[in-house]
């Protein structure tokens, strides 16, 4: 697989993951009053764009569309159980959610520099820096309710 590729690929996982993450997060506050629901939507509406933008160039480039595995999904979802159902207050769920995020932002740094001597393309550069500005922005908002 060509480097861009792999990066992107890469967005495509982190997006997937976050999504199923961000669901089922919803399920488990769907009866509660938290505040932080709102963000929690719009957050995931954001992954929801950026898994599309990164299907898309996995499809004209004719790369894999490499789903996440389905013990990670478990494991994850468990782990959303067992931290909710522990403190389901605001911000125990952001402080959960920017953990999540930045797990995700260390894994790509990681894919950058791993290819920093490659010319990315304009494409591959674009989402890239889209993504991460998203992942910072995510973080800000879930800052307020630390």
């Amino acid at each position: 697989m060509n480097e861009n590729l792999e990066i992107v690929t890469h967005i495509y996982k982190d997006s997937e993951m976050s999504i199923s993450s961000l669901k089922k997060l919803n399920t488990v506050l769907e009866n509660k009053d938290n505040k932080i629901k709102n963000i929690i939507e719009e957050i995931l509406q954001g992954y929801e764009e950026y898994f599309k933008k990164a299907k898309k160039i996995l499809i004209n480039g004719k790369g894999k569309k490499e789903k996440t595995g389905l013990i990670t999904k478990v494991m994850a979802n468990m782990g959303i159980d067992k931290e909710v159902k522990d403190d389901n207050s605001d911000s125990a769920i952001a402080d959960l959610l920017i953990k999540g995020i930045m797990m995700g932002t260390v894994d790509l740094e990681k894919k950058i520099k791993k290819y920093e001597d490659v010319k990315l393309n304009e494409e591959t550069k674009k989402i890239v820096e889209d993504f991460q500005s998203f992942q910072n922005s995510c973080i800000e908002k879930l800052r307020c309710f630390l």
